[in-house]
Formats: C-alpha cells, structure tokens, sequence
C-alpha cells in the first residue's frame, strides 16, 4: 500500500503467471509452452527483421501480418487485429466490448485473467458454474448478459465445445458482445472463426504463443467484423499505437505461412498428450478429455498439492491450483517425448 497509489490500484487482483524457474536438468511443464523450437523460417525472418533499421518505429497497422492472417482464415485484413500477445487483445476486448450495463459471463474455472481483467476495467461479472463434468453447458447461459467470453478448449481443463454448440451460444445472443478466446484450438479443438462472416457478435481471440512456439515473441490476434475491429482498434490507439516491434510482426508471419511446421509439430504434440493420457491412466490418474496441448489430472490418492511439490524434488514443475473443485488436479503441459518420459518416471518413484 501506498498513498501514491490510485484508488483503482489497492483493490486490483493481479494475475499470477506460471513460474519460470531456473533450475538445473528441469522439466518444465506448467506454463503451457510449446516444447518444439520455432519454425526455421521465423528465425530467419526475425533476424532480417533485426538486421534493418530498428532505429525506426514498427507499422503501427501491422498490415503485413494482418494480411497473412487473414489469407490463412479466408477474410479480410480490416477483419483482422493484432496485439501483443493474446493476453493484451483480450485485455482491449474488454475495454471495447465487454463493458456494458448487464453483466459479463465466463465460467467459474477458466482463464484466471477473466477476473482480473473485470476489476481493472470495472466490469460487473457473474462466473458461471462448469458442470459436474467440469464441462460448460451453454443452457446456463441463458440469462441475462452484457457480453459474453468463453475460452474453447477451455483452460485450465482442456475440455473443448463442438462447434454447433458455440454457435448455438453465438445465435442465442444476438444483441451482446460474445468473444470466444482459441488460445489452444489448434491442438484438437475447432475453430470459431469461419462463424465470423455470419454473425456480427463475434470475435475470435487467438495466439502464437502456443501452436507457432512464439511465447516469447509476445503476438495474438482476433478475428471479427469490422466494426468489432475498429472498437479494438480505438482503444489500442488510446494506449499504445507500436505495440508489435518489427522482429515479432516478421516473425509472426514467417510462423503462420509456415503450414509445414505447423502440422508437424501439432502432430507430435496431439501424440504426447494420447501416450500421457494413458500413460496417466494406468498410474491410476482422472484424467479430463483434453484439446489442448495440456491434461488436466488428479489422482484419488494424492493431494495435488503434495504431488506438485514431490514433483518438484525431482526437477518436474507441472501447474498446480489452489481453488475449490479443482486443488487436487495438476494441469501439466505436454513436453517433448523424453519430457513425458521424465515426468512418468518421477511419478513411478512418487506414487
């Protein structure tokens, strides 16, 4: 606390991200990265970019990696926004379009951002209960809304919602903001984008983060109609016009029109996550059906707490939560195949 402080700022809940540790022979699980290096051609097109006159600013339209987008999804460039990361796209939908006299609704178990981001911007919010199942029911959303965001596959439990059911959500809401964040889409789950065309609120939340193995290059991007961009657009230009340097637009771009490496590298993650899962099983583990390059487990003889921190002692961090319904489950990313490998031998001394 400090009288300097703004009022705003005493209140704020600030979102915990995964620890980044520093630790000799680690196996890091718990931030849901990708274990695969990026593309050969991003590299390339990064130090290209590096290599120019960096003493410049950045396009602040991003209109070349806008147009790269939207030829891999069949839309326009002007349907496209871009920011960095995922997290600051999500954080301007808010501001733009998630603010509004009824409340916002998001699952109870989900992205633990959503709240965050409701007390910064003032937004009054209901959680939504998962079902018993720790799936969502789009009946319970029916009730009244301001906007509506839902993660697909959701996070942290993996679970993704066909298609027709998102739809269902979308067309049951015509008069409110409905964003539906993709973060993990592309390891199993289907996308929302080739509703945009058809429904005017829509938008389509997605990142580089995790399927294009760019975390550290900081790129997201959405997915919507126009006139859904341009309320995006308004607040980005109200707080930062540069926010992608040159290296990641190049980047970002090289990764997507890589489809090679795409498909490759997703395939070996889909892989992991079915040996693991049954790997997982066998050991005794619940494991969630999963869509992501994740599994959400528990085991009924371990507290996920203590099995998190025995983990540890063994140079394994998986991602661990201590709230109600969920606090025996270790969410755990999907690694390389030697990484699982590890990760099953220290459950084998554990367990």
């Amino acid at each position: 606390m400090s009288k300097y402080w703004s009022p705003i700022v005493s209140a704020l809940k600030p979102y915990v991200p995964g620890e980044q540790p520093r630790m000799a022979n680690l196996v890091k699980l718990n931030t849901n990265e990708n274990p695969y290096a990026p593309s050969d051609k991003v590299i390339e097109a990064i130090r290209a970019a590096a290599s120019a006159d960096l003493r410049l600013y950045p396009d602040p339209l991003a209109l070349d990696l806008r147009k790269a987008v939207a030829a891999r999804y069949g839309i326009e460039p002007e349907e496209v926004f871009v920011g960095n990361g995922s997290d600051e796209v999500l954080a301007h939908s808010f501001a733009a379009l998630l603010k509004h006299d009824r409340p916002l609704l998001y699952p109870d178990i989900s992205y633990s951002f959503y709240p965050t981001y409701a007390g910064l911007f003032g937004i009054d919010a209901v959680e939504v209960p998962l079902n018993d199942a720790f799936g969502i029911d789009i009946p319970d959303y029916r009730r009244p809304a301001g906007a509506i965001i839902l993660p697909n596959p959701n996070a942290p439990t993996g679970i993704g919602l066909p298609l027709a059911e998102i739809e269902a959500l979308v067309a049951e809401h015509p008069d409110q903001p409905v964003v539906i964040d993709e973060a993990y889409v592309d390891f199993g789950g289907e996308s929302a984008s080739a509703l945009v065309p058809k429904y005017e609120n829509l938008l389509v939340v997605q990142t580089f983060s995790k399927s294009r193995a760019l975390a550290g290059l900081r790129v997201g991007f959405a997915i919507g109609q126009r006139h859904l961009i341009e309320a995006l657009e308004r607040v980005k230009d109200s707080f930062n016009s540069y926010p992608l340097g040159r290296a990641a637009q190049a980047g970002a771009i090289a990764a997507i029109k890589d489809e090679a490496w795409f498909e490759a590298t997703r395939g070996k993650i889909i892989a992991s996550r079915e040996k693991l899962t049954s790997d997982l099983k066998k050991r005794g583990f619940e494991v969630l059906p999963s869509q992501a390059n994740f599994v959400f487990a528990r085991h009924p003889d371990h507290a996920g707490q203590a099995l998190a921190a025995k983990l540890r002692e063994r140079a394994v961090i998986v991602r661990h939560f201590a709230k109600p319904r969920i606090s025996d489950f270790l969410r755990i990313t999907i690694g390389t195949y030697e990484e699982c490998a590890r990760l099953v031998a220290a459950l084998d001394e554990i367990l």
